[in-house]
């Protein structure tokens, strides 16, 4: 009989799984109100995927134009989102976006600011004013650099290089989490009070994507659903229209949405400056999800690159200005030769932002079951069914505030159950088996299967057909993964694919089959075969664990926003897109 690892045991009032934004703002306001709480990070402190939100956080304040208001984000957002937005979601976000930006520019985070002191804003795609703040084209490293010295300040515990495995429930109740740590290759297992889950979302499971491969492989959705939560819009996944083509090793990295939002413009290869056929009002600062689509079109009617991409052109504005706006960008093509000043990026469309994820409450963060709460990116419902661009970073603080509020004012009333020693043990032996695996099939080989299934079927273009054998490849790739080679310890890159695995088939699943379910074309779901909007699907789709990894999937009717935001709704369709001329 083989010998169960001995792992590592840590207690903590609230556990905070994800070390990005969101995870971090709640751990600053779990502090702020004395409670004690623990930040876990895959990676070195400060390495978190916020860093490559790179354009810009939306507000409200009016510093260039001084007619918006919340309730004219909020009729951006749901507008945008096709309006299956969670309203909840949408409305707090709104009202409570310029507050949380004049927080950040308290704690040290500089933002560009106008000749009058103001924080500077510009456009992003489908907003009706200039409301999105930033930093250059590096506003989310700025976002963490100030919310980890933020956290820093206030001395808040971290660990780093720490994989979650299994979160644990007890009678109901979040009881604490069980993985390991990923340099010292042990077993952990933490007891804790409340959960937080703000582990990000899952377009790694696609062959081209914005994030790094080792992350966003639906850890947090796959996490929730175990643990007996629903997930929710999981068919909504966001293909942002400039990727990078080259190098290959950068191929899918993200040309921030700030490059159009300050005046890049696309062309094909016959010099046409093709949005003017799909978008002639709003051209280039359409929706993501428009836009996307516009470039894939034109590769694939023939007038892309030879890499498979259309070219997106800044170079027509000044040289100091396009060195002011975009430094990063600037950087990062002149490494390869290319100045950005003077020509044009090859760019294609690139999975990046997951609109679906975990069920919440989002007047409190809280998901069905009691104890745990998820927070950002991983969460379903302030998006719908496409995010307006600049709502992920201050999604992270306004709803980290909201959940560390919330904990922090009903934890002394709450009782919570301790780990069970079996169940700990079990999750550790069920570790050692990954990691003793003599299979045929790598877990690379597998991953990067998943990957191209998920693109060819359930990518920018859908149809039945192809989302049907997307489900049938799913399938014998799972049966492949029972035959897995692993013979690896916790601290290899082979044993944390293997771990990925598990989530990726749970998360990847319920896209594929949110995709089938709904016969229409909505936001950034396109189906081929139903390529118009239906409005008897203003309806959100939600994929029910039923106990030993099996699903179902169900439909609700999506809410209402509140008469006046429904009335800053109407007002926005009469805006006039003067500044897109």
């Amino acid at each position: 009989m083989s010998t169960v690892s001995t792992p590592e045991t840590v207690s903590t009032s609230v556990l905070i799984i994800g070390a990005g934004g969101a995870g971090l703002r709640t751990s600053i306001e779990l502090a702020e109100q004395g409670v004690d709480c623990l930040v876990l990070g895959k990676r070195a402190h400060g390495d978190a995927h916020t860093i490559w939100a790179a354009g810009g956080i939306n507000a409200s304040l009016g510093s260039l134009d001084p007619e918006d208001r919340w309730e004219i984000h909020a009729a951006d957002t749901l507008d945008e989102g096709h309006f299956v937005n969670d309203p909840t979601a949408v409305e707090t976000l709104c009202k409570r976006a310029p507050d949380r930006i004049r927080e950040l520019a308290e704690w040290g985070m500089e933002f560009d600011r106008t000749d009058e002191g103001k924080i500077n804003q510009r456009y992003f795609g489908a907003q009706s004013f200039r409301r999105t703040c930033f930093v250059g084209d590096r506003t989310g490293q700025a976002l963490m650099d100030t919310l980890v010295q933020k956290a820093m300040d206030l001395e808040i515990p971290y660990r780093e290089n720490l994989y979650i495995t299994d979160l644990m429930v007890e009678g109901g109740q979040a009881a604490g989490a069980v993985g390991f740590d990923m340099d010292a290759g042990r077993p952990v297992a933490f007891d804790a009070d409340a959960v937080v889950i703000a582990a990000g979302g899952h377009t790694s499971l696609y062959r081209r994507s914005s994030s790094r491969p080792d992350e966003n492989t639906g850890d947090a959705q796959a996490l929730a659903f175990n643990a007996g939560v629903p997930l929710r819009d999981m068919e909504f996944v966001q293909f942002h229209p400039t990727g990078k083509v080259k190098p290959e090793a950068e191929a899918g990295h993200l040309v921030t949405e700030a490059v159009r939002g300050e005046g890049g413009r696309l062309y094909n290869t016959e010099g046409e400056r093709f949005m003017e056929r799909y978008s002639p009002t709003q051209m280039e600062l359409d929706a993501r999800d428009v836009v996307a689509r516009a470039n894939e079109q034109e590769i694939r009617e023939g007038r892309g690159t030879e890499d498979d991409a259309v070219l997106l052109d800044i170079s027509h504005r000044d040289d100091d200005y396009i060195h002011d706006r975009l430094p990063r960008m600037v950087e990062e093509f002149a490494e390869h030769g290319i100045d950005i000043t003077e020509e044009p990026m090859e760019v294609a469309p690139t999975a990046h932002y997951a609109m679906g994820g975990i069920e919440v409450d989002f007047e409190t963060a809280q998901t069905q079951v009691d104890g745990l709460y998820a927070v950002g990116e991983c969460t379903a419902g302030v998006h719908g069914a496409n995010r307006l661009g600049g709502n992920s970073l201050i999604e992270t603080v306004v709803f980290g505030q909201v959940a560390g509020n919330h904990i922090a004012e009903t934890l002394g009333s709450r009782t919570s159950p301790s780990l069970s020693d079996a169940a700990v043990r079990d999750r550790v032996a069920t570790q050692d088996t990954l990691a003793a695996a003599e299979g045929t099939h790598t877990p690379a080989e597998i991953v990067d299967q998943l990957r191209g299934l998920m693109w060819q079927h359930a990518g920018i273009l859908r149809d039945e057909d192809g989302l049907l054998n997307g489900l049938r490849k799913l399938q014998r790739l799972r049966t492949d993964a029972e035959d897995l080679q692993v013979q690896a310890d916790r601290t290899s890159r082979r044993y944390e694919r293997a771990q990925n695995l598990r989530f990726m088939f749970t998360t990847a699943e319920t896209i594929l089959r949110g995709a089938l379910e709904r016969t229409e074309s909505r936001g950034a779901h396109a189906r081929t075969d139903h390529d118009t909007k239906d409005p008897d699907w203003r309806k959100n789709i939600r994929s029910l664990p039923t106990g030993n990894g099996g699903m179902e999937i169900d439909t609700e009717t999506a809410g209402r926003p509140s008469r006046r935001v429904q009335q800053a709704v109407d007002e926005e369709h009469e805006l006039d897109y003067h500044h897109l001329e």
